[in-house]
């Protein structure tokens, strides 16, 4: 493609996106399969934009607005191309898949924006940080003074994690098999089985991949499953399995011997994650579709299990760095509705957690209604249960010392250079 061409299609995909309700990611990559014209490289450059506009788009929008001009992805890219010190050359709106040069209104925005920064000392905290601003009351009591470096680093793009699949390799091996692919990488500095790449690649084009030998998989979510404690011979569910990343996780250190079932409502997600346990080597899973809090599985499966994790549907707020999009889709009302469910599901799945078992329930959210408040309200209501200080469980599944202080795990991408995870170790009292 020209840059005429690469320009005409981050537009067209930002609009694209901003008419979708559904996740950016999703909606670039069916907009990339439908247009096989564009190359690779291409898809990358055109994505790289496309990806740095919505990460900016709080700044973006406030500067349109202080210059009367009305939000639009095409404005959004002409204002990030004035940012970025990029001219509006004329061989940029010239062939067959051009876009429409500037109009006037258009060629004073760039003009009015040439030698500006992203930054300005007029913006509210809540455009410098770039989330929705009713969320800002709701981070300060976590962060605190650290509020705006926190979010700063929730701005930033997030680095590629893998996971080492233990059952066919090990740290070490996984590691010279990418490196011998022409790819780098670091051992991530909590998880013991974690990779970190210096720069994003296509997986699935690597035989490392193909092979089942790393899983992606961010070093938070890496953690929340070693925290689980599944070990060899004990039976475990995974009680809202998605598209089985955790499930694989689980089996590795389960060494595919004992009981993993996989469960979730949505049977698509179940059947998809089929090929993943294929490839990886795992044979220890049962997958289990289930039609949600009441299914009749779970109460003729309860207290059967010596495990049980709840990574629960949640923001997604520690995620925003992979999903920048995201934030803006969110609602007080989403956020309401999510905590009424969370408390529904582990409510339900504790149903299935044995004397003496434990229950690991997480998010990868930042806010304390999802997480610690919803730990408070259960305990509060079942009395059978404990938490478990996360220092000692820390010490059994990962061994070390705990990086995290106080009883449950709270991960930033700050403070620990993870997305913002969450989790809680809960144990039934015997008998």
């Amino acid at each position: 493609m020209t840059p005429a061409g690469r320009l005409a299609a981050t537009i067209d995909l930002l609009a694209e996106i901003d008419a979708s309700k559904r996740p950016a990611d999703q909606v670039a990559s069916f907009y990339f399969k439908s247009r096989r014209y564009i190359g690779a490289k291409d898809r990358r450059a055109v994505a790289e934009v496309v990806w740095r506009v919505l990460r900016r788009r709080a700044r973006l929008d406030w500067w349109l607005g202080h210059l009367d001009h009305p939000p639009s992805a095409r404005a959004r890219v002409f204002a990030d191309m004035a940012i970025e010190g990029i001219k509006p050359e004329r061989s940029l709106f010239e062939g067959m898949h051009a876009a429409a040069p500037p109009n006037a209104e258009e060629r004073r925005l760039l003009e009015a924006l040439g030698g500006k920064t992203l930054f300005h000392h007029d913006m509210p905290a809540w455009v410098k940080s770039e989330v929705p601003a009713w969320l800002i009351e709701r981070l300060v009591p976590l962060f605190g003074d650290r509020l705006t470096a926190e979010l700063g680093a929730m701005r930033d793009e997030a680095a590629m994690d893998l996971r080492v699949n233990a059952l066919k390799a090990t740290r070490e091996d996984a590691a010279a098999a990418l490196a011998a692919e022409g790819v780098p990488a670091q051992p991530t500095p909590l998880s013991p089985l974690g990779l970190r790449l210096a720069n994003r690649v296509a997986l699935v084009q690597l035989q490392v991949w193909r092979n089942g030998l790393v899983e992606v998989q961010d070093e938070g979510s890496q953690l929340v499953a070693l925290l689980t404690g599944a070990r060899p011979g004990l039976a475990v569910a995974d009680y809202c399995a998605g598209a089985g990343g955790k499930t694989l996780a689980l089996a590795a250190t389960m060494q595919n011997k004992g009981r993993l079932v996989a469960c979730d409502v949505a049977e698509w997600r179940v059947d998809r994650a089929a090929e993943r346990f294929r490839r990886a080597g795992v044979h220890n899973v049962t997958r289990r579709v289930i039609g949600g809090e009441t299914d009749k599985w779970i109460k003729r499966a309860a207290a059967g299990f010596d495990r049980v994790l709840v990574d629960a549907p949640c923001t997604g707020t520690g995620t925003w760095r992979r999903n920048p999009d995201a934030k803006w889709q969110l609602t007080p009302q989403d956020l309401a509705e999510l905590v009424e469910r969370q408390g529904a599901i582990l409510t339900s799945a504790a149903r299935l957690v044995k004397p003496g078992g434990r229950l690991i329930y997480a998010t990868c959210s930042l806010l304390g209604e999802e997480n610690e408040a919803r730990i408070a309200a259960f305990l509060a209501e079942h009395a059978e249960f404990r938490l478990l200080p996360l220092a000692q469980v820390w010490e059994e599944t990962i061994g070390g010392t705990c990086p995290v202080a106080g009883p449950m795990l709270r991960l930033s991408p700050l403070a620990h250079g993870t997305d913002g995870f969450f989790a809680a170790v809960l144990e039934r009292a015997e008998g």
